[in-house]
This record gives C-alpha cells, sequence and structure tokens, in this order.
C-alpha cells in the first residue's frame, strides 16, 4: 500500500495533491499536513468525494524536528514529499532519518537568515572555494549521502520543473540522442499574465532573492559569475513568440556539472517584462528585498517577508492568469562523431491548468513532477541508498508520466540556438 506524507499546502503542493488523487493506484492514503491545518482541511473537502485515495490531514511545524518526527512516527508513510520551503529542507530530511523514510523534495536547501554567522562562515568558504555567490547550493544536502547510504534510504533532490524536468530532459536526451553532451542552455519562459502591475508566481520570498542576485554559468570546468540581469537574450518561445530572457544562478546547473560528463558549458535563463524588472529594481533600491532583520516601532520585521505579506498570493493567481510557459532545454553535443543539436520543452497553459486543477501553469508545473517523482520512489522504479539528483536515475519512466499527467513534451531537432 503506498502511503504518501506530503509537507505544505501552498500553490505547489496543491497541485501535487491533486495529481496523487489522480493516481490512487500508487498513492492509496495521503496525508496533507502544513501549519495552517484549516488549508489541508479544505483541499481535503474538495478531494476526497472525486478520488478513490484516502486523505487526511495534519498540523505541522516543518521548522520543528521533533513535530515532524512525531508526525511521520504516527503517520508510517513510505516516503515524505517535501513541498514545503527551502529553508525547510534539512530539517525534513533529518526527521525522515530518524523515522527511516525515504525523502523527496522539489528545489535545494537555503537558509532563511543569511546572516547567522555560523552559515555565514560556511557559505563564505564555499564562495571562495566554488566561485558563485547565490545563497542556495547542493552541499548541505549532499552532505546527507552517506547517512542516507547507511540507512538504505532514498532522497530525491529536486523533482520539480526547474530543477527537475530540465534535469530528466537532459538525462533523457543523453540516453537517447547524444554519445556527449558538451553545451546546455535551460530556458524558462513564462508569457502568462496575471493582470497585477506586480506579483511573483511563486513564494516571493525565494522568487525576488533568486531574481536579485548575481547570475553565473558553467563553462570549462569552473563557474563564470556575472552581475544580476547582465546577460540578456531574445528567444523566439514555441507558442509563446519572441520575448527577452535574462542569465540567471539555477540550482540545477550545479549537478548537471557534476552528473554529464564532457559538458562543457550550461547556462539558465528566465524570461522577464520590463514592467516585472522596474518594479523590482525600485523595490530593491528602497531595501524590500534586505533579508536581514530591521527594528520598527519596537519590533524586529524582516523586509522581504514584510513584503510578501503585501503581495498576492501565487496560490490565488490561477483564476486571473492567462497565456502559456514553455520551459525546456537545448542540447549540443555529438552523436556517432557528429555535431547535433535539440530541443526539448514542455508548454503549458495557465487557464487548462486552472480548469484542471485550479492552479495556475507555473504551480502545475511544479507539481505535477513533484508527484511523479515520489510515485517512482514509492513504487521503488527508482531505488538507491543515499542522496540523489533527479538526473542519476533512468529518465524513460519519468518522461512517460509527464505525458500520462498533464506535461507533454516535444522534441524538436531543427533548432535556433542561444548565442
Amino acid at each position: 500500500m503506498g502511503r504518501l506524507l506530503i509537507i505544505g499546502c501552498g500553490g505547489v503542493a496543491q497541485v501535487a495533491v491533486h495529481k496523487c488523487c489522480q493516481n490512487s493506484g500508487t498513492f492509496e492514503e495521503i496525508c496533507i499536513a502544513s501549519r495552517t491545518r484549516e488549508k489541508c482541511d479544505a483541499l481535503k473537502e474538495k478531494l476526497e468525494k472525486v478520488t478513490a485515495t484516502k486523505i487526511t490531514t495534519a498540523k505541522v511545524n516543518a521548522d520543528s524536528a521533533e513535530e515532524l518526527t512525531a508526525l511521520i512516527n504516527a503517520y508510517r508513510p513510505n516516503a515524505v514529499l517535501n513541498v514545503a520551503l527551502p529553508y525547510q529542507d534539512l530539517t525534513v530530511m533529518e526527521a525522515c532519518l530518524a523515522c527511516h523514510v525515504d525523502y523527496i523534495d522539489t528545489a535545494n536547501y537555503e537558509p532563511e537568515d543569511t546572516t547567522d554567522p555560523a552559515w555565514r562562515a560556511i557559505y563564505e568558504r564555499r564562495c571562495r572555494e566554488t566561485g558563485f555567490t547565490a545563497y542556495f547550493d547542493y552541499s548541505w544536502q549532499w552532505a546527507y549521502r552517506e547517512k542516507f547510504r547507511e540507512a538504505g534510504l532514498t532522497a530525491l533532490l529536486g523533482s520539480g520543473f526547474d530543477p527537475g524536468v530540465t534535469s530528466v530532459f537532459t538525462a533523457y536526451a543523453l540516453k537517447h540522442y547524444f554519445d556527449e553532451i558538451h553545451y546546455i542552455d535551460i530556458l524558462d519562459c513564462n508569457g502568462g499574465d496575471h493582470g497585477y502591475p506586480f506579483a511573483t508566481n511563486f513564494n516571493p520570498e525565494i522568487n525576488l532573492r533568486e531574481v536579485s542576485a548575481n547570475g553565473s554559468y558553467w563553462e570549462d570546468g569552473h563557474w563564470v559569475e556575472t552581475e544580476p540581469m547582465e546577460i540578456k537574450r531574445e528567444f523566439d518561445f514555441p507558442q509563446i513568440g519572441k520575448k527577452d530572457m535574462y542569465l540567471l544562478h539555477h540550482e540545477e546547473i550545479e549537478s548537471l556539472a557534476k552528473n554529464i560528463p564532457n559538458v562543457k558549458r550550461i547556462r539558465f535563463f528566465m524570461m522577464f517584462g520590463q514592467s516585472y524588472l522596474t518594479h523590482m529594481k525600485c523595490l530593491e533600491n528602497v531595501g524590500m528585498l534586505r533579508t536581514e532583520p530591521i527594528s520598527y516601532e519596537g519590533r524586529e520585521i524582516v523586509p522581504i517577508q514584510f513584503l510578501k505579506a503585501l503581495l498576492p498570493d501565487p496560490a490565488s493567481l490561477g483564476p486571473r492568469t492567462v497565456g502559456k510557459t514553455n520551459i525546456g532545454c537545448i542540447f549540443t553535443g555529438v552523436k556517432d562523431g557528429k555535431e547535433k543539436t535539440i530541443y526539448i520543452y514542455n508548454v503549458c497553459d495557465h487557464q487548462e491548468c486552472y480548469r484542471e486543477v485550479g492552479s495556475q501553469a507555473v504551480s502545475y508545473t511544479t507539481g505535477v513532477p513533484a508527484m511523479i517523482g515520489a510515485a517512482l520512489i514509492v513504487d521503488k522504479v527508482w531505488d538507491g541508498d543515499g542522496v540523489f539528483n533527479i538526473e542519476e536515475f533512468d529518465p524513460d519512466p519519468f518522461m512517460d508520466m509527464l505525458n500520462q499527467y498533464g506535461l507533454p513534451w516535444v522534441v524538436e531537432e531543427q533548432v535556433q540556438v542561444v548565442q
């Protein structure tokens, strides 16, 4: 019997729950746990009438290893799907180890408090040794490899879209189209319009941190760091059209650089409109993106957390967002001694997602792969002892399930490359 504990009940989690309920053959039982149990109960009430999956709910503070351990021991799941905040990855991993349960997440660890002296010392050493300054990186979770290996458990990292599907696309391309992949460009375009002057399509705190930070890419065995939004390209996205996109640091670059032999360069580009960039720069200039606490009227507040409270909840954008997303990878490499290039991508329609599960496409494109990764772990299709990035497993069953559960993909061999 497949039993999954899902930590979190935000936009991505709600999609993952919907998809688990569509896959009741694997997930006979699920428990949705969040700090706000009322959200879990509302989702349960909505879905339990239309699924064979048995749904329960629980209240848990994912910052508390003690609470997580008590919940996991009480529910006794086959695996834990962590779709809470990246801040909580290590706490959930610790609880899974304590309870001898497999672990799945969608995004790598980063600290909530980037001024913590103990974390800062490790971070600054990593910056010197590796050459990139992003607050998020895999070293913290890769450090658990031996513990999960010794416990005979699987930890699957990054089962979202990017990271996640883009990494599976890479493994699939290497298995079926190339002898060696030399160049990877990961392209993320959200061509949707939600009608607000400014909003973010996933957690504002995580999103704005990521976008306002330095960019970086992997080339010839080392990191090359850039100023925020320094590198801009235009790309004609299928079903969307020509859009400006900007080079960012992104976590799958770090794992792909380790796991794809002979790769020479990996870059990540994300599409932004000028209105978004103007608003973000203004907020940054007045200090609203700061992560360190400030004193205000006798109490401490974190500016970016206060801004998050002012912005629209990403989970509320579904009914008003129109347009499509296009996320994929352009690969150039060698097959049978000849150079070739292919483009693998998915196009997702915001309104179709809303009609199906009540979300916009950004949550959908992360929530569906989260369910797929969890299903492959629970069914033991993917099985190994240790901590793994998603590209380290056979991509074929994951690619099949993308087509089955709403994220069909396309392979094009007549490709425009990014200069």
